[in-house]
């Protein structure tokens, strides 16, 4: 079984996801601030030194914990040629016994929507937390009217569930999201990446 201790990197046709790194700063810097506008109505409020170095670190130092303590795995999506940051994805609380599951997230810069990275990401992602980390279920909720997270996730396997009534605080207010769930042992969300 996997140990959370081992170097991880997952590599797909175009991508290679790893954990952030001090030195990735300046690249997520620059697709985070040049996306901005883009990301706010989907994320919960920016605080004022959200783009700074030590708002990063902070990031940085607890990616690490997260992954030491088998609780989480934040990852960055970097294009596997040129080495260009595409946006993140977090499989996080992560719960063990009886429950086997975990909660994901993820976001794309603005400039690579729609070019299916987050579609090739996602399904690695969730192979690997059933492979190699034996998860059962993933988890992801999105607002309701983000047609394209709800199309990325349908198309990885995920199935709609429900929705949840004031789940988090969007851009300042309390939202309800749609619900989503891929089970590794449910047939129709197997996922393929192998």
């Amino acid at each position: 079984m996997f140990s959370f201790r081992q170097t991880i990197k997952i590599k797909t046709s175009r991508l290679i996801l790893r954990p952030p790194m001090h030195f990735d700063f300046k690249k997520w810097r620059e697709v985070r601030y040049s996306s901005k506008e883009f990301l706010t109505p989907w994320e919960p409020k920016w605080n004022t030194d959200h783009l700074t170095r030590k708002s990063f670190s902070n990031r940085v130092y607890w990616s690490k914990k997260a992954i030491n303590q088998g609780t989480g795995l934040p990852l960055f999506l970097f294009d596997k040629g040129t080495d260009k940051l595409y946006g993140a994805i977090t499989l996080d609380n992560i719960r063990r016994g009886p429950a086997q599951t975990a909660t994901i997230g993820y976001w794309t810069g603005e400039p690579f929507i729609r070019q299916g990275f987050m579609g090739d990401a996602l399904p690695a992602v969730v192979h690997f937390a059933f492979d190699a980390l034996d998860l059962s279920r993933i988890e992801a909720a999105c607002l309701p009217k983000n047609v394209a997270s709800r199309r990325v996730l349908e198309k990885s396997g995920f199935k709609y569930e429900g929705v949840a009534q004031s789940l988090l605080q969007i851009s300042g207010r309390w939202r309800n999201h749609v619900l989503y769930a891929n089970l590794r042992n449910d047939r129709r969300g197997k996922s393929n990446v192998g």
